[in-house]
């Protein structure tokens, strides 16, 4: 069973380097895995969906990018990706909104509408989130568009996620009525909503712990509904208690390191089974010091997911592998 059966927008963020672009794109291939039809957005101008799914950089159009593995191996749903900026979105709106078609692509010409979504953050924010709320409330009825049941969004970083997603207040200076205003109220009625979950990814390291429990209170403060933490690039488990503690104090037996060296027809000669028992120490330190930041995320009182660093680096194999991983743990 799914955590958040009730959520249509699963927005993902997290401190740089702790891969939330991986975790957007396991999640929408999760989703995708249970017949869903699934968009997954991304809206820096990276193209880090491009890459992960070593596929041309995206327009800003809605392409199909894979197919879900169902559990059972029955074929599942799609995920069709989108990479959205700001100054094709103000000319998708003024052409739907004022008809300003050829007239938008003039400005764009000129570099109005570069200007605009520059000198005014907060509009480029309402441009990116109003897309997405978009997509999000289609419905099969929408004439000439694809009806999706989820829609991922690879979001901006933790330290600036509640300011991009609390529009509001971001335009609370720049527009106190008009249409832009009112597309911000109308988006924020979503993102405040049970349908959108926000999730913040982390490392099992000090400073994206702290920043993603800060990052959780600050979302809160502002009224944006908290989904889960999903801690990334975990480590496995090799070494028993016994053998941490053992490692911890510098006690590891000499001996028979040694003999399972030479047993592995290895070299065992005294530096390298030191150099050994020291990484052995290392790891152990690091597992120590691992768990108490586990202790501190699972203390933060939200649904948490755990997924492996993968050894050969994120491909669309490995992709698939944490997409149903995220699935066994109940994220999608």
């Amino acid at each position: 069973m799914s955590d958040w059966p009730d959520v249509d927008l699963h927005v993902i963020t997290g401190k740089g380097g702790t891969g939330k672009s991986t975790v957007a794109a396991a999640l929408a291939l999760a989703l995708a895995s249970q017949g869903r039809q699934v968009l997954l957005c991304e809206v820096e101008g990276r193209q880090g969906i491009a890459r992960m799914f070593d596929v041309a950089p995206l327009p800003y159009e809605e392409r199909p990018l894979a197919s879900g593995h169902g559990s059972d191996g029955a074929a599942g749903g799609e995920v069709f990706a989108l990479a959205i900026d700001p100054e094709s979105a103000l000319l998708e709106y003024l052409a739907m909104y004022y008809r300003l078609g050829r007239a938008g692509k003039a400005l764009d010409k000129f570099g109005v509408i570069e200007f605009a979504t520059t000198i005014a953050p907060g509009v480029r924010d309402v441009l990116l989130t109003g897309k997405v709320y978009e997509a999000v409330n289609r419905n099969r009825r929408t004439k000439n568009a694809r009806h999706y049941d989820a829609v991922v969004l690879d979001a901006p970083p933790t330290g600036r996620i509640a300011q991009f997603l609390n529009v509001n207040d971001e335009l609370a200076g720049l527009a106190r009525m008009g249409p832009i205003k009112s597309q911000a109220d109308t988006v924020m009625t979503l993102l405040r909503s049970e349908r959108t979950a926000v999730h913040l990814v982390t490392v099992l390291e000090e400073m994206p712990v702290q920043e993603t429990s800060d990052g959780i209170e600050e979302l809160r403060s502002v009224g944006l509904p908290v989904g889960g933490v999903v801690v990334n690039l975990t480590r496995p488990q090799v070494l028993t208690e016994e053998q941490r503690a053992t490692a911890l104090a510098g006690s590891l037996p000499r001996d028979t390191v040694r003999s399972d060296l030479e047993r592995a027809a290895l070299p065992s000669d005294d530096a390298l089974v030191d150099t050994l028992l020291a990484e052995a120490r290392d790891h152990a330190e690091r597992r120590r010091l691992e768990d108490t930041q586990r202790t501190l995320v699972a203390g933060i009182g939200v649904p948490t997911y755990e997924l492996p660093r993968l050894a050969d680096g994120v491909d669309l194999g490995g992709l698939y592998d944490l997409a149903a991983r995220l699935r066994e743990q109940g994220m999608a």
